[in-house]
């Protein structure tokens, strides 16, 4: 793949436009958010940084949660708020990480000196790994100098890829991490314990609300009772290939990447060896469901993963792996441009639904795997990652297993409204979760460290889908998807210029309409247009008005006269360029 390009034509648009609804109501999310942010922070993170709670361990309220009380804060300045909300990241990641390497388990046996080591998880599973590290996963897109950062994406990939003698996670002759269980301490190898996942016993009854809606600590316990197969590869573990994608953009060493691609590349493999379905489990010795008696099903958040639910007894499936492990394969498509990865998990989704039954004259499709089969049957398909399929390949014929989804209607043509709905919607919902933040009266020592969540109000998803035509990061663990990226000239720092609009319209396999306008009627706007989050597309030619401007770089300039705006039509070769975070004047 060749190296990003530094070339930037000028495209300049002087063409008086008034000022779109959708245009303002982006700027005033930003700026709404930016003030929220502040006012959440200040209410529940103290002077170091710390969070304002009972910090402890485990799949309830555990560190992951405590740090997705910053999620959204890298993305929300990637898409151009100011710097204090970067500063505010910092300020609360360096706290976190401080607070939990000083919190200590007594009864979990792995955690007791300290739930975090050399600043990473000392052990536990990649759904909850990925959820406390997205907002530093994305930390590069608007900070990729930052050495401090830098160091840590290193370390923690080292993890993996055996250069950390205390964290033997990885067996390169298998090709196996070798638990669910993994992280700075190396792999759980033994089954896990409803304590593993629960953390430490406390008081419940009048003092916490655990998120799962357990009454007291021992259906804390109990929720986690049947979370036992945990030794073996899992395909949550292809979350940990994002440790080594970033490290790769901010250094270049190849090592990076020839570890990424060896990993995903042997999930692929497996994938095909077990007929086109991803198996949940990998033993030691790399045998599909060789930890598992053979099943390729099992696992904890397996294939066959049905619980009960200690509270009222019924049965509930659990295979959360299939929550993200398809941005793994992802993963591989952004570091090489190889569509072959995402195949693989169009495979998957064709071969479940190969396994559908007729019942009743209605074809029911299963979505669980376990000793008697396929079960789970319902009359929607499965269609885990189909949106994230048609994505990446941009073929038609994908499109057909995407369920109803109002962005891609709006792509479409068929939701023209959507960009005014969506964006009243999130200023709506940022209204309300600061009501809900200046009315909560609890106080730290009754909190657990999920309750502020849902009061974050740092949410940047349909900014993403609407300003640069990307997937909502959302808090998956993985790199950003996007058509486009920007940067301000000016202000030396990525993020669309302040007062300027940004709306993809249309996207296609080679082509793509995006809208940019200037609503300040008085100053003139400069914005640097990328190809991809991390330079990963190559623009060919924009056209503006029946003139079209050749290109042949992975970005351009946009000048905009005041009051100006214009549709821009874009030809482009996705996946063409090794990715890069480096900032476009820089390369």
């Amino acid at each position: 793949m060749p190296e990003p390009s530094n070339r930037t034509p000028i495209i300049t648009i002087n063409t008086p436009t008034p000022p779109p609804y959708w245009a303002l109501l982006q700027w005033e999310l930003i700026r709404s958010q930016t003030e929220a942010v502040q006012e959440f922070y200040a209410r529940y993170f103290d002077e170091r940084g710390y969070l304002l709670c009972v910090p402890r361990w485990g799949g309830d309220d555990g560190p992951d949660d405590a740090a997705e009380n910053l999620a959204g804060l890298t993305m929300l300045h990637a898409l151009g708020a100011p710097d204090t909300v970067l500063e505010l990241y910092k300020k609360g990641w360096e706290g976190h990480l401080r607070q939990y390497t000083e919190a200590k388990t007594v009864e979990v046996p792995f955690a007791r000196d300290g739930m975090y080591y050399k600043e990473f998880p000392v052990m536990f599973d990649w759904m909850h790994n990925g959820e406390g590290f997205s907002v530093f996963f994305l930390q590069p897109l608007s900070d990729p100098y930052n050495h401090l950062a830098r160091q840590r994406m290193e370390r923690f990939a080292g993890f993996y890829m055996g250069t950390d003698p205390q964290a033997h996670n990885y067996d390169p002759e298998h090709k196996v991490i070798r638990s669910m269980f993994n992280g700075s301490r190396g792999p759980l190898m033994r089954k896990s314990t409803g304590l593993d996942w629960a953390g430490d016993s406390l008081e419940i009854e009048g003092r916490f609300k655990p998120g799962h809606g357990e009454r007291n600590y021992t259906e804390m316990v109990a929720h986690f009772e049947e979370y036992n197969d945990v030794v073996g590869d899992h395909p949550l573990n292809l979350c940990s290939t994002t440790l080594a994608f970033n490290a790769y953009m901010q250094t270049g060493d190849k090592k990076y990447k020839d570890w990424l691609v060896e990993y995903i590349d042997v999930w692929r493999q497996r994938t095909a060896d077990n007929g086109g379905i991803i198996p949940t489990n990998i033993g030691l010795d790399g045998t599909i469901g060789g930890a598992c008696d053979g099943k390729w099903y099992g696992g904890v958040y397996g294939w066959g993963f049905t619980v009960t639910v200690p509270q009222t007894g019924a049965l509930s499936h659990r295979p959360f792996f299939l929550n993200r492990v398809h941005y793994g394969f992802g993963n591989g498509l952004l570091m090489t441009g190889d569509q072959g990865y995402v195949d693989t998990w169009r495979g998957v989704i064709d071969n479940v639904n190969a396994n559908s039954k007729t019942e009743g004259g209605q074809t029911l499709y299963p979505h669980m795997h376990g000793d008697e089969g396929w079960y789970d049957y319902t009359p929607e398909p499965f269609s885990t990652g189909a949106l994230e399929v048609y994505y990446w390949s941009m073929d038609r014929a994908d499109l057909s297993r995407v369920q109803e989804n109002e962005w891609v209607r709006f792509l479409e043509g068929d939701n023209p409204d959507y960009p005014v709905t969506a964006l009243l919607e999130d200023l709506r919902e940022v209204r309300e979760r600061i009501g809900k933040v200046r009315g909560d009266s609890s106080s730290p020592d009754t909190r657990m460290s999920d309750d502020m969540n849902g009061f974050n109000p740092a949410m940047v998803s349909r900014l993403t889908e609407l300003m640069l035509g990307g997937l909502p990061t959302e808090r998956m663990g993985f790199p950003l998807h996007s058509r486009v990226g920007y940067f301000s000239p000016p202000r030396q720092r990525a993020g669309i210029p302040e007062d300027v609009g940004a709306l993809v319209e249309s996207m296609s396999d080679d082509e793509m309409t995006l809208t940019l306008v200037n609503t300040d009627q008085l100053k003139s706007r400069t914005v640097v247009v990328q190809g991809g989050a991390y330079a990963e597309h190559q623009f060919l030619s924009v056209t503006q008005n029946g003139e079209t401007t050749a290109i042949e770089g992975d970005n351009f300039t946009v000048r905009l006269a005041p009051g100006c705006g214009s549709r821009l039509q874009i030809r482009m070769a996705r996946y063409a360029n090794r990715p890069t975070c480096a900032f476009p004047w820089a390369r």
